[in-house]
């Protein structure tokens, strides 16, 4: 690490910089954004991120963290101007919503829980140089500019993206190598511990997986080591906070009068049952202590401590039940999974659909197929502008029997959506194998924990309900982890239910085919876990996985071989890329009087209007549920782009007579002249009355002028007449 000082009348900047694998990182402090608790500028290669931190000055008076994590793109840092009628930055893209969870999960473990003062923490990208990743730059740029302020802060974590090509894992690959690599995996984490973990993988193994994630901690060892080095130097001291203690008198008597009914009401197997009931004893517990204390003038204050005391003494049965009796809530082994059901058809008028059901959790999905103009287009940061393979993911408010908010997706919808495609992407055929846009909805009926891993299996059986030829059938199965209070136990659960996931201290989803991982995502409320943690929840899951993909098995064994009679067939063929323009027409006026007339429609929008895709090396892509419709678009398209063969003789229609000649059509798209004294072997003196509009006859190429005008003969395409001497000696 080096380190400079620039000095100047008002300001001080200090700028620190390191090797990270052959590019440099730079980190610069102490003149920009000087009014927030913390402020660095990252640059990596070209890429710059400036992140702040911001702590509100008062204690907020509720029973959650209020950490906001943003992460705002601006378009002008991969030089773009904004879509739309404004042209500014409107609400955050999918990506940003995803970069800015990423940033979330890893530093949200790190704070006291006795903070209630509300932080933000804002990453505003500056520029991007697409081969440094501004979304690990902006974890960077996060968790410095909170070791540097005065909030307290259990840092320094850093992030990495591993890949692998051929046998070597590679450290924050460039998009060329990215491209070729069969692992896309992010990890993040402590020097001493991984705490999140996010994964694409082309059906890798667990142990390639495994040692992907152990490589990528090394090199966060080295960031968080350049962390510390900082932050001794232009760190802040910590501000001190108030330890909000329980008054031990209090835990106990409310320990003894709740904690044994809150250790019976949990193991209720039904959800709403069991929450009911430990709500109702929790109202008792309270309303014995308000008569209790009526009279004290601490009594609010009391309140609140029991109302913390309660929450304690339902994690604790839920923790001491697993780790010291070794005996889920609802009953089940460690290893065990709920029960399982899946089905398909279940809504005739879908392309596909499924409905997977693991114990109180249900996802219903759709498959919709579109043709390749249907694509969904990014306006981003990215080098992508447009994907044909979208999964999205709804979680209605009745799913777990609470009133709610309807509206636009929120990040958690977003963020299972973006876990469920990813999954899935690594077996969807490529364009040229399947030339359909595809979008998949998983509509979530019902939950009580892993809600987006039954959107994976449903998912995955709706795709092959619709006949999209997957290479191999996906299933998701999410793992936990429950410690022992001392920390020196650990147990592994397979299939969390929401009281285990809630309660717990880890959320690990795995999905995958028989053959390999697809995708992963993990995170955690402790500091970290271990290797011993990570391969035993991998080996775990994937035998349940195993287990899912049996079920799905006996509901659809393969993709089907025929569409749904309600999706767009298909036809699919390859003309001159110089025809293209020919096909359009000027102002597109070819392929609109096409589209109309084969569809027997009247404007292009209509709903049974014939789709065509034309793409630059020449592809012609036809959609419509009518195969006729599709034949009939095929020989326009085909008539507008056949080459006329000089010297061949065609039958062609009379479409203009004028004074010089007349135009014969050979097919729609192809006209020629037949000039006056190319329409008989006799002399003609006005080709409108040898010849009218209508008439069919027969022409003669005769090839293209300098000017590409098609030339035609109708006297060369007639007998020669016979000479006088042949027709005396007849």
């Amino acid at each position: 690490m080096s380190l400079f000082y620039y000095k100047g009348v008002k300001k001080m900047k200090k700028v620190y910089s390191m090797d990270f694998f052959g590019r440099n990182i730079t980190v610069e402090t102490g003149w920009l954004a000087k009014q927030a608790n913390g402020s660095v500028l990252v640059r990596y290669g070209d890429t710059v991120v400036l992140s702040v931190s911001v702590m509100g000055k008062n204690v907020i008076s509720q029973d959650f963290f209020p950490l906001q994590v943003l992460y705002q793109e601006k378009l002008y840092s991969v030089g773009k101007i904004p879509g739309g009628f404004i042209k500014r930055e409107g609400r955050p893209t999918d990506e940003a919503t995803l970069a800015a969870r990423i940033i979330d999960r890893p530093l949200r473990p790190m704070f006291d829980e006795n903070l209630r003062n509300e932080i933000q923490v804002i990453n505003t990208v500056l520029s991007v140089d697409q081969d440094n990743s501004p979304v690990m730059t902006a974890l960077l740029g996060s968790s410095l500019a909170l070791g540097i302020s005065e909030i307290p802060f259990d840092g320094p974590v850093s992030g990495v993206v591993v890949g692998k090509i051929g046998k070597d894992y590679i450290i924050n690959p460039t998009v060329e190598e990215l491209e070729k690599s069969e692992l896309n995996l992010t990890v993040a984490g402590t020097k001493s511990a991984i705490c999140m973990v996010e994964a694409g993988a082309s059906e890798c193994s667990e142990k390639v997986v495994l040692d992907g994630i152990l490589f990528g901690h090394e090199a966060i060892k080295k960031l968080c080591e350049f962390q510390e080095q900082i932050i001794l130097e232009s760190g802040k001291e910590k501000v001190e906070l108030d330890k909000a203690e329980l008054e031990s008198d209090l835990v106990e008597a409310v320990t003894n009068y709740a904690y044994q009914s809150i250790l019976e009401a949990i193991q209720i197997k039904d959800k709403l049952e069991s929450a009911g009931k430990v709500e109702e004893i929790k109202q008792q517990t309270i309303g014995y202590f308000t008569n209790m204390y009526l009279e004290d003038a601490a009594l609010e204050d009391k309140l609140k401590q029991i109302n913390k005391i309660l929450y304690n003494l339902e994690a604790d049965a839920v923790r001491s039940l697993i780790t010291e009796q070794h005996i889920r809530p609802d009953g089940r082994k460690m290893d065990e999974i709920r029960p399982l059901d899946a089905m398909v058809d279940l809504l005739p008028r879908t392309h596909g659909s499924a409905v997977f059901t693991r114990g109180q959790t249900q996802s219903l999905a759709t498959t919709t197929l579109g043709a390749i103009g249907e694509h969904q287009i990014l306006d981003g940061l990215g080098i992508e502008d447009a994907k044909r393979f979208m999964l999205h993911y709804n979680f209605p408010a009745f799913s777990v029997g609470e009133i709610g908010r309807y509206g636009s997706p929120g990040r958690r919808e977003i963020g299972h959506g973006a876990l469920g495609e990813r999954a899935l992407s690594y077996v969807i055929p490529s364009e040229e194998e399947f030339p359909y846009t595809i979008r998949v909805v998983s509509e979530i009926l019902e939950s009580n924990g892993s809600s987006s891993q039954a959107t994976i299996c449903a998912g995955c059986l709706s795709l092959m309900a619709a006949g999209v030829p997957i290479k191999a059938p996906v299933a998701g199965i999410a793992m936990g982890l429950i410690t022992s209070k001392d920390g020196k136990k650990y147990t592994i659960l397979t299939d969390i239910q929401g009281l285990e996931d809630h309660m717990g201290d880890m959320d690990f989803k795995v999905a995958g085919t028989k053959d390999g991982i697809t995708a992963l995502q993990m995170d955690i409320k402790i500091k970290g876990v271990t290797r011993e943690i990570l391969k035993e929840a991998l080996a775990q899951a994937k035998k349940a996985r195993l287990q899912i993909l049996e079920v799905m098995h006996d509901c659809i064994k393969e993709p089907r071989k025929e569409l749904s009679p309600y999706a767009p067939k298909i036809a699919t063929f390859q003309i001159n890329p110089e025809k293209i323009k020919d096909v359009i027409g000027r102002g597109g006026e070819m392929i609109t009087k096409i589209i109309l007339e084969s569809s027997n429609v009247k404007t292009v929008n209509d709903k049974d209007a014939v789709k065509v895709d034309l793409e630059d090396d020449g592809r012609v892509i036809i959609y419509h549920t009518d195969q006729a419709i599709i034949d009939e678009t095929k020989r326009r398209i085909l008539d507008v782009v056949r080459e006329v063969e000089e010297g061949k003789i065609y039958t062609g229609k009379v479409v203009k007579v004028e004074d010089f000649g007349c135009f014969v059509e050979l097919w729609p798209g192809c006209e020629g002249l037949v000039h006056v004294s190319q329409l008989s072997h006799e002399h003609v003196k006005k080709p409108s009355d040898l010849v009218k509009v209508g008439d069919e006859i027969l022409v003669k190429s005769q090839g293209y002028d300098n000017k590409g005008r098609l030339n035609l003969s109708r006297k060369d395409a007639l007998p020669k007449p016979q000479k006088k001497e042949d027709k005396k000696h007849e």
